[in-house]
C-alpha cells in the first residue's frame, strides 16, 4: 500500500509545526508507520541549504537563488527521503511542502504561479500532498509568536518586512480557497489542544478511508 503525504503550511508563527507534531505524536501511539520531517532540510543536504537560505547574513539573496534553492532542498528530500517512505507505506507529515513555494516565492517574490509550477514539477515530479493542512493566524499575530519565540534570533525570511508577510498569507488563503477539498483551512488562534482536535477530526476520515486506520 502506498503512503500519504499530509503537508502543514502557514506563515510565520502560525503554530503549524506544533500541530505537525501533535499530530505526528497521535499517529505514533496508534502504531501506525508515521515519520515527520521538515521543508527547508529534511535531509543531510537539506539542512545545508536550509542554513544558506536562513542566514541573515545573505540578506542579497537574490529571489530567482532563493526559490531555486527551495526546489533544490525539495528534490533532495522527495528523492531522499518522501519516495522511498511512500513505497514503504509510510504516512509522511511534513511541515511545509510545495505550498510554501506558491505563497512565498510566488505572491511573496512576485513569481507568476506559473513559473513556479513548472518548476516546483522538476523537483518533485508526481509527488503531491494528499491533502494539506493551512493554519492561518493574522500577520500580526504571527510575526509577535515569531518575535517572542525567538527573540534576537529570528532568521532571514522572518525578518522581511510586514507586507512580505500579508502577500504570503493573501496567497495562502487564495491557494487555499481555488482547492477547498485538498487544502484544509483551520484558525491558528484556538487553543493549541482544540486546534489539535479539530485537526484530528479530518485526518482519521481520511485515514479510515485509505484503509490505513481501522
Amino acid at each position: 500500500m502506498r503512503g500519504v503525504v499530509i503537508a502543514f503550511e502557514g506563515i510565520e508563527g502560525s503554530g503549524k509545526t506544533t500541530q505537525a507534531k501533535l499530530i505526528y505524536s497521535f499517529l505514533k501511539g496508534k502504531s501506525l508507520p508515521c515519520i515527520y520531517t521538515q521543508e527547508p532540510g529534511g535531509t543531510a543536504i537539506g539542512d545545508k541549504i536550509r542554513d544558506i537560505l536562513l542566514d541573515v547574513k545573505n540578506k542579497n539573496m537574490h529571489r530567482k537563488t532563493e526559490l531555486l534553492l527551495y526546489l533544490a532542498n525539495r528534490a533532495q528530500h522527495v528523492c531522499e527521503k518522501i519516495l522511498p517512505e511512500l513505497q514503504k507505506g509510510t504516512i509522511i507529515i511534513t511541515d511545509r511542502f510545495s505550498l510554501s513555494s506558491f505563497a512565498y516565492q510566488g505572491m511573496g517574490r512576485d513569481f507568476s504561479f506559473k513559473v513556479v509550477s513548472r518548476l516546483n514539477k522538476f523537483a518533485v515530479g508526481n509527488v503531491k500532498p494528499d491533502f494539506t493542512i493551512l493554519v492561518d493566524v493574522p500577520v500580526s499575530i504571527g510575526l509577535s509568536r515569531t518575535e517572542l519565540r525567538s527573540g534576537n534570533n529570528i532568521d532571514r525570511l522572518e525578518k522581511e518586512k510586514t507586507e512580505f508577510h500579508q502577500r504570503v498569507r493573501d496567497a495562502y488563503l487564495k491557494l487555499a480557497k481555488q482547492a477547498p477539498k485538498k487544502v484544509l483551512v483551520f484558525i491558528g488562534t484556538k487553543s493549541e489542544e482544540i486546534l489539535h482536535n479539530e485537526i484530528k477530526e479530518r485526518v482519521i476520515p481520511f485515514l479510515k478511508k485509505r484503509g490505513i486506520l481501522s
